[in-house]
Parts: C-alpha cells; sequence; structure tokens
C-alpha cells in the first residue's frame, strides 16, 4: 500500500512538472520606434488568462488567441497563445511583468522579461513595398543656426515637421522632450501651428514649426543637445475607392525623431581677456548717471548702473562702483527689460543705488569699466564711464582725520563687545491664582453641558438629510456630472477617454436638474422637460445634439482644435441651461 501512495504521488508530480507556461518576446533590445511583439504560450488549456499592466508600454494590436492541437504516434500535444503587439512610449530598461492563468485549481505564472529601449533608429524600406508608408513621408529635423559658437554666443533651435501631400496629420504626442545640458535655454512661444510650403530633399512639402528655441553654451567642447522625439496619427491613402470614387483612407501610427545634434562650442581667447571681463558676449553700450549731482543736507540720490545692447543680457554681473566714507550706498534694485527671439536677447538691465551724503563737501565717485567680448570683431572691448563729482551744498562739515577714523571705528568695535541686555525693568507678581474657581475652570465645567444640544441638533439635521432620498439623488448627480466634466478637462487630448466622460457628465446633469432616471433619458422625453422648464429651444437642441455626437466622436478621427470646441461647448450649453431652469 505504502508503495502505492509513492507511485501516485510520483505520478502527479510529473504531471504537474509537464504544464508550461512562458512569455516570449521578439527582441530583448529595439529603438523607440519599433515594434515588439509579446507571445504568452501554455501547453495546457489554461483559465482566467490575465494579462500584465504593460507599464511602459503602448499596446497598438491584441490580444490575438491561436490553439493548435495535434496527434503524432499516438502522442498528443496542445499549444494555446495570447499575443500583443506593442510600442514602447520610453528609453531606458522596461520590464514586462508576469501573466497568470488557473488550471487545476493551481495559479501558474510567466517570467518577468527586461527589455532595453534605445533611440529611434532608422528603418529600412521594403523595395517590394508599393503602397504609400509614413516611412518616406513624414520628417522631423532640427534646424540648428550655427554648429560652432563661442561660449554665450546665442544659437537657435528651430524643430520642422515635415510631410507630404500624400498623407494626413490627425495627431501628435511627445515621447522624449529634448534636453540643453549646459546650455541656459529659452523657448520662444509658438501662438498657432500654420503649414507652410517648402523644399525638403529636393521636393516640395509641407511643414510645421513645432518649437522654437534660443540656446547659449555655458562651457567650451563637444555638447549635445537630445532628441526631440514624437509619435503621430496619421492618415495613409489605401489603392482602393468607395464607391464616389475617393480614395479610401488608412489609421497609420509613425513615431519620428530629430535625432541628436552635436555642438562644437569655442572657448573664449584668452589673449588680451580685461581682468575685469565678467562674461558678456555680444555688443553692448554702458552708462552710469546719477539722478543729480547737487545735494542739500538730508537729500539723496540714485546712481544708475546701464548696459543696453544685444548678446546675453542676463547672463553676467554688472560692475559695482566705488563712494568715499563720507556717502552711505545702499544694496542695488536690479532691473531687466530684455526680449528674447530667434536672433537671441536684446533690451537693458541695470542697478540702481541709493547714495546718502553724511557730509558737506564735494565727493567723487570713481570710474567704472564694463568689459566685453565682441562677437563682430572677435576681440574684448572695454566703455569706461567719465568720473562724477557729488557736491553736498550744506550740512555738517567733515573734521575727521584718518587716525580719527581709524580711532573711531576702534571704539565702536570695542563698545560693540559689551551691550546692555535690557534698558528698562518690567517686574511681575510672584502671587499666583488658584485654578479651581477661575474663569478656565468654570468653561470647562460647564463646556460638556453646552455640547450636548449642538450634538443633537447635528444630529437631527444629518438624519433629515439621510431621509430626503430625492435630494440627495440629485446631489449625488450634481457631483458626478461636476465629477465627469472635470475628468473630461483631464482626458482632453485623449479622445475616446474624454467624450466617454463628456457624455456622462451631460447625463448626470440631466438627471440632476430634471429629476429623472437613466431609462427615461429619451431625446423626446429630454426635450419636453427642458421646453417645459423654460429652456431656451436653440440651447436645447445643441445640448441634444452634442449628447449624440459623443458616441460617435469616440470612434472618428477628430483634431485636439475639435475636442477643444466640444469641450468648450459642453461648458456653455451646461451654464445656460443651469441658468435658464
Amino acid at each position: 500500500m505504502k508503495n502505492f501512495l509513492i507511485l501516485i504521488l510520483l505520478s502527479f508530480q510529473g504531471l504537474m512538472a509537464q504544464v508550461q507556461f512562458e512569455a516570449k518576446v521578439s527582441k530583448t533590445t529595439l529603438g523607440l520606434n519599433e515594434r515588439l511583439r509579446v507571445d504568452f504560450a501554455m501547453n495546457i488549456d489554461g483559465d482566467n488568462f490575465s494579462e500584465p499592466s504593460f507599464e511602459g508600454f503602448r499596446v497598438i494590436a491584441g490580444p490575438s488567441q491561436q490553439v493548435s492541437q495535434s496527434w503524432v504516434n499516438g502522442r498528443s500535444s496542445f499549444e494555446k497563445i495570447y499575443s500583443y503587439y506593442l510600442l514602447p512610449n520610453q528609453k531606458g530598461t522596461l520590464v514586462i511583468k508576469q501573466a497568470s492563468i488557473e488550471y487545476n485549481g493551481q495559479v501558474y505564472k510567466t517570467s518577468p522579461i527586461k527589455i532595453n529601449v534605445t533611440s529611434a533608429i532608422e528603418q529600412p524600406k521594403d523595395p517590394n513595398d508599393t503602397s504609400v508608408s509614413a516611412a518616406d513621408n513624414i520628417y522631423l529635423v532640427a534646424d540648428i543656426s550655427k554648429t560652432s559658437p563661442y561660449i554665450n554666443e546665442p544659437i537657435t533651435v528651430v524643430y520642422k515637421l515635415y510631410f507630404s501631400y500624400n498623407i494626413g496629420i490627425t495627431n501628435w504626442r511627445e515621447l522624449n522632450k529634448p534636453k540643453y545640458n549646459d546650455f541656459w535655454s529659452q523657448n520662444i512661444d509658438i501662438k498657432q501651428l500654420v503649414a507652410e510650403e517648402g523644399m525638403f530633399k529636393g521636393e516640395k512639402y509641407r511643414y510645421v514649426i513645432l518649437r522654437k528655441t534660443v540656446l547659449y553654451p555655458q562651457k567650451s567642447g563637444k555638447l549635445t543637445i537630445e532628441p526631440l522625439s514624437l509619435d503621430i496619427d496619421v492618415q495613409l491613402p489605401t489603392n482602393r475607392r468607395n464607391m464616389f470614387g475617393q480614395v479610401i483612407l488608412t489609421e497609420g501610427n509613425k513615431r519620428v525623431s530629430a535625432g541628436a545634434k552635436a555642438i562644437t562650442v569655442r572657448a573664449l581667447p584668452e589673449a588680451g581677456k580685461p581682468e575685469d571681463f565678467s562674461g558678456a558676449v555680444g555688443s553692448f553700450d554702458f552708462k552710469v548717471t546719477p539722478s543729480k549731482t547737487n545735494l542739500k543736507n538730508g537729500e539723496s540720490l540714485d546712481l544708475n548702473v546701464s548696459v543696453t545692447g544685444k548678446g546675453n543680457m542676463k547672463l553676467f554681473n554688472l560692475p559695482k562702483p566705488v563712494v568715499p566714507n563720507a556717502l552711505e550706498m545702499y544694496d542695488a534694485v536690479h532691473t531687466d527689460q530684455v526680449n528674447t527671439s530667434l536672433a537671441g536677447m536684446s533690451g537693458k538691465v541695470a542697478d540702481s543705488y541709493t547714495i546718502v551724503p553724511q557730509y558737506k563737501g564735494n565727493y567723487p565717485v570713481k570710474p567704472l569699466r564694463f568689459s566685453y567680448f565682441d562677437l563682430g570683431s572677435g576681440t574684448y572691448k572695454t566703455i569706461s564711464s567719465p568720473e562724477i563729482m557729488i557736491n553736498v551744498l550744506d550740512g555738517p562739515t567733515d573734521t575727521r582725520t584718518a587716525d580719527n577714523l581709524n580711532s573711531k571705528k576702534n571704539t565702536v568695535s570695542i563698545q560693540e563687545q559689551f551691550k546692555y541686555i535690557k534698558l528698562k525693568t518690567k517686574l511681575e507678581s510672584t502671587k499666583k491664582d488658584d485654578f479651581f474657581g477661575s474663569n478656565l475652570f468654570l468653561g470647562l465645567l460647564f463646556l460638556p453641558f453646552l455640547i450636548v444640544p449642538i450634538i443633537v441638533l447635528l444630529r437631527k439635521k444629518k438624519e433629515a438629510i439621510d431621509g430626503d432620498v430625492v435630494g440627495n439623488r440629485i446631489r449625488r448627480n450634481n457631483k458626478l456630472a461636476k465629477k465627469y466634466l472635470s475628468e473630461a478637462k483631464k482626458q482632453i487630448n485623449n479622445k475616446e477617454p474624454f467624450y466617454v466622460a463628456l457624455e456622462k457628465a451631460m447625463h448626470n446633469f440631466l438627471k440632476a436638474k430634471l429629476h429623472i432616471e437613466t431609462s427615461e433619458m429619451s431625446k423626446d422625453n429630454i426635450k419636453d422637460l427642458l421646453l417645459t422648464r423654460n429652456a431656451n429651444p436653440e440651447v436645447v437642441n445643441d445640448f441634444i445634439s452634442l449628447t449624440e455626437n459623443c458616441e460617435v466622436a469616440r470612434y472618428a478621427p477628430a483634431s485636439s482644435a475639435t475636442i477643444q470646441n466640444d469641450y468648450d461647448k459642453a461648458v456653455s450649453i451646461i451654464s445656460e441651461l443651469e441658468k435658464q431652469i
């Protein structure tokens, strides 16, 4: 009997060992614009297949199921495969997590698989493919104004998306934003995307300027601009035509990258570099201007140090004036009026110092020097301001000598070592009041008796609210309408979730305002109820039309402008109905 049980256990373990469930991928290293096939294969007919989340990927096809069974020499074999096609959303090491099935009451899982995603690669064209494809009809290009600038010399990067007349573009998403390491950068706003015509690779293309950026390199050597990568939805013509003779379009997808760009930055020359050079590069004018030079006792003046011109206006320091000890100078107030265009920064930067004289007399402000590297001539230039004489017409006379000033400074420093802790005393009585019988004691004693009636009132109010079934339903529908309208705004870049949320928001708005259920929400019933509530017929027709459009729009092509227009229209219609009913 014991041997028989051991034989059964060994047979059961042998059957268990035969169950195979594993994940297979077409490749473990792929570019950002390549597809990945993932197969989950099992040699038994498992139940409750649970796919992984595919975090970091976008599922473009699947799951598709294949089942095969064969008999060879009296032995049977079985295989079931769930297949997916994925596109990576980012570079780096991504993990396809575990899938699971159930078989004979036990759960089986696949092993995780690591996938290395690199930058987008150039894919060869199939010479036998004669149909129109997105690969040869859409390009993303980064135009760089200069590839060998000096440090702090402006260069521009303009990203253009070229596409041929054979295809249409419905939407795009940024996969990787360009990174400007070791550059000072500023994007230039593009108010509206406009398609223009231009030559590319010797042929006419349409193009759209997606991004404009001004860069100022901050160190010399070879610097790299990380690429911009896009995921683009396109419409491609086919060889088929509809009953009216029009070419049938098919939806497609294309990932493009501008590619990494190398910039060789030249260091500023050391020959002739002034000692007070603070990094200014461009073409500038330098001025030091006092608000006045003749002052009376108690008056002050503003000394304005300014630089105007074209260059790296925000990337250098202005020289600081040096004034005599008899003039008290406060910290500068910095202002800038700088505009940034494709040509770089231009405008004015200034430091304003407030100066207050202490004694009567004439006091010189030494000349200031401002040095910069001139890109036009390739040399350093220095501008010096004239000496400024400040005349204090009246006030006390400075009779201090150099020795007296030094002795006074020493005296002040010695006196400042010892200071009074307090000049006035504040005495407090040592007699303390007893807590028992005090106002605080009485307040804490009677506080529970005051809280009880408040609790009773709050409880009755809550019971009344809970008993108001109709009111609760209205409030719940109002909350749901606001929730789904907010969700639609968040999903404004995702067409299908946007229209689902928008449709739910409008339905819950009707439930809250008309006190109806989903079963009563027919087109005619909604129209009659809204009109009886004094709603504007035109607004009612717009509401019903937009509600019907939400279902159709989820499966029809729609641009970001159309989605934004539908959202604005829904908000406007709901606001109007809120006022009217």
